[in-house]
């Protein structure tokens, strides 16, 4: 194992152990009884909405793997990707950097499709790249609508989250620029970027945010309507936990979400907020997670059972 494989799980148990002691001192003086009621009053709208969202978000990540197929110049059936990614991110979402990552799934499944290690590895770039895009587009967006958010963790003037807000639009206009202008691939040391043909970045300008919507709209359903801030402001306080999670490497994002989130909603009861993460984990993470993992057993049972038979049949010269 190699040290950089080994110390991002130490990094993602620590982040886990910092968040839950945060955690704790939020939540200490509530009881179980109280989030359970919180819980317990959702409604079967708020679950349907949060359900509708949770599908949504990831048919969006199924869609980033499709594009990611076509800039790469390989075809493989839709049914296939779909599984691929959901099994992909369902476990790299509750497993954090553990050294069972979501590149392994991709490079069991699609070498099994005839993909080359670097096809796959261009693939696994563009998704993320995907994904940061969808960061940055719904990030500019929520500041531009509503610049305050940013007070809700720093006390900071409104024109310095407009012009972040501005300078991600003019990086995403550059990056857009030279897509549809089908500029010459640019090399940044070692790195090759290469910009994907126009429609996949116009496609990408879409399924990006809307996975990110998605997943924020499962919270959003679930939460109250009394003292809910509104869908932008709980889109930015997603944004900025899912990100922390994924940077902290914690699996599952276990209590740096949760720490986020009671913090950018410190005007809404502390339950309730507990209580629509709680959906949150069950429709995006636990759910999804169970099935993941039954669907790599079936794939690699499968596996086994071509092996066998390849092993069992006899060749031209023995016949």
């Amino acid at each position: 194992m190699k040290m950089k494989d080994a110390i991002w799980p130490v990094i993602g148990g620590l982040a886990v152990i910092v968040s839950c002691w945060l955690l704790y001192r939020e939540v200490r003086g509530l009881s179980l009884e109280d989030i359970w009621s919180s819980f317990t009053a959702i409604s079967a709208g708020q679950w349907t909405g949060s359900i509708l969202s949770a599908a949504l978000a990831y048919v969006m990540l199924a869609y980033y793997d499709r594009l990611a197929l076509r800039h790469v110049g390989r075809r493989i059936s839709m049914p296939f990707v779909a599984a691929t990614s959901f099994t992909t991110y369902a476990l790299s979402h509750n497993i954090g950097a553990s050294v069972f990552s979501g590149a392994v799934v991709r490079y069991r499944a699609y070498s099994s499709k005839g993909l080359r290690g670097s096809e796959i590895a261009l693939l696994i770039a563009f998704c993320s790249f995907t994904f940061g895009l969808g960061v940055l587009i719904v990030t500019a967006a929520s500041l531009l609508i509503n610049p305050s958010i940013v007070q809700r963790y720093f006390d900071v003037p409104q024109i310095v989250p407009v012009a972040v807000a501005l300078a991600i639009v003019a990086a995403l206009t550059l990056y857009v620029y030279g897509s549809l202008r089908g500029l010459p691939p640019r090399h940044i040391g070692k790195f090759q970027l290469q910009y994907p043909k126009r429609d996949v970045v116009l496609r990408q300008l879409v399924a990006a945010p809307l996975e990110i919507v998605a997943a924020a709209a499962i919270i959003y359903f679930a939460l109250p309507a009394a003292g809910n801030p509104g869908f932008v402001t709980v889109l930015a306080i997603f944004v900025i936990s899912f990100s922390l999670a994924l940077i902290s490497h914690a699996p599952g994002g276990l209590g740096v979400l949760e720490v986020t989130f009671l913090a950018g909603l410190s005007d809404m009861a502390e339950t309730d907020v507990l209580a629509a993460l709680l959906v949150f984990r069950i429709l995006y993470l636990l759910v999804p997670f169970a099935f993941a993992i039954l669907m790599v057993l079936v794939f690699e049972q499968g596996a086994m059972r071509r092996r066998g038979a390849e092993t069992r049949s006899p060749t031209r010269s023995e016949v």
